[in-house]
């Protein structure tokens, strides 16, 4: 009877402690993915930061794919990163994101800071689709903290972004451009050389000039530019 009841308290003990081990892991999940994404933005936007963080749905990993189908994801932030120099910090942005997008009801109750936050944050998604529907909801006087997240669609392989970024990049903006390109020359020279590539191996049938590609013009533009509002 004695041995029964110690082996009954031995599996209960085992169970509470795997399950106390699982909301560990759980918090501790959502924790690094919160720190991660603070990484990706300058610190004074950190106080914003944290709003937009309580809404993000970190405990769903079940996500539909490219494939159209929902598969259950083991981490909703990969592993790559992009580094770059903003203003003085370092920032560390991942390269793709997999949560699903947040209660909208929960997003309506944003500012419209925190909500051009989010909408950064879902530029990185795996979604292109998404990825177009949140660079159209940033503003087109958007302000400096977004050219880094909008910066770096220019050299991917989605086409349907251009025309987007083309209005972004204005005569209000395109100074934080140039600015960022100044501030970050390998990354810069990377963006451009991914540009010319995809353009070279899914749009050439399209456009045969390399100047006639959207990608180059938006390229161009902010290549030319100065930090005085003027042109070389």
């Amino acid at each position: 009877m004695l041995k029964h009841a110690t082996k009954h308290i031995q599996t209960r003990c085992a169970s509470f402690e795997k399950n106390e081990m699982l909301k560990i892991f759980k918090r501790n999940i959502k924790s690094e993915y919160q720190e991660r994404l603070k990484k990706s933005f300058p610190k004074e936007l950190h106080s914003d930061l944290n709003e937009v963080l309580k809404i993000l749905p970190f405990e769903n990993n079940q996500v539909k794919l490219c494939d159209g189908q929902t598969h259950k994801v083991d981490n909703l932030i990969h592993e790559s990163e992009l580094k770059i120099d903003f203003d003085n910090e370092t920032l560390i942005i991942p390269y793709r994101l997999y949560f699903n997008e947040p209660n909208p009801e929960l997003e309506k109750s944003l500012t419209d800071k925190q909500k051009d936050i989010l909408n950064c944050i879902y530029l990185r998604h795996h979604n292109g689709y998404l990825r177009e529907k949140r660079l159209n909801l940033i503003s087109d006087s958007s302000e400096k903290w977004t050219v880094p997240f909008i910066i770096q669609l220019i050299g991917e392989y989605v086409y349907e972004l251009l025309p987007i970024i083309d209005k972004k990049i204005n005569e209000n903006t395109l100074d934080y451009y140039a600015e960022f390109r100044d501030e970050n020359p390998k990354y810069w020279q990377q963006t451009e050389s991914r540009m010319i590539s995809y353009w070279n191996e899914y749009y050439r049938y399209k456009f045969p000039k390399l100047k006639e590609y959207l990608g180059f013009e938006i390229v161009n533009r902010i290549k030319k530019r100065t930090h005085n509002n003027g042109y070389k």
